[in-house]
Order: structure tokens, then sequence, then C-alpha cells
């Protein structure tokens, strides 16, 4: 039996990305400087946070407008999957962005 996609798992994998991606921009990258701190890859960092922050709200809020930001959710969390995967030591939050993606283009779909 395949596992089925609620819409609680895309909330709590929308919310720990968020989370993740919010602590390690400014508790891991910030810190760190240099590569961690470019513009392109912070302010990427940034936008994947607050995406996934907003398609959290749409969702507990039933918005009809949800299934179309969970897709541009997905986009936004493989980008910031793969630049956090370039500048390294950034696992956690790669992995975070990974399980995002997976399950907002589930809820797209």
């Amino acid at each position: 039996m395949s596992h089925v996609m609620t819409n609680d798992d895309c909330i709590k994998n929308c919310s720990t990305c968020s989370e993740t991606c919010y602590a390690m921009a400014i508790n891991h990258c910030l810190p760190l400087g240099g590569k961690h701190v470019e513009p392109e890859h912070f302010k990427l960092m940034l936008n994947c946070a607050k995406i996934c922050e907003t398609s959290v709200f749409l969702q507990l809020s039933g918005s009809p407008f949800s299934a179309q930001l969970c897709s541009l959710c997905a986009e936004v969390c493989e980008a910031c999957a793969r630049s956090c995967e370039s500048v390294g030591d950034m696992d956690e939050c790669v992995t975070a962005c990974r399980k995002c993606a997976e399950s907002c283009r589930k809820m797209a779909a």
C-alpha cells in the first residue's frame, strides 16, 4: 500500500522547511559569511522560508489557491536545495527542502 500524502504531511513539511531555512540562514550562514551569505543564495533561503510559511497558511485556511502555490513552493524548495548543496555543509536544509518539495508536488497534483 503506497503512502498517501495528506494535507497534514504537507503542512508539517512546509513548516519544518520554513523553520529550517530561517534558522540556517540566521544561525549558520550569517556567522560563517563568505559563500554562505552571497546574495543569490541568502535571498533564496529567505524566499524559500517565506513561501513555505505562506503555503502553510493557504493550506490551513483551505484556500483554493493552495495547489497552485504548492507547485511554485516545490520549485523554490528545489532551487534552495541545489543552492545549499553547492554551498556545502548545509545538509539539514537540503533535506528539509527536498522533503517539502516532494510533498508540495504531491499536493499540487
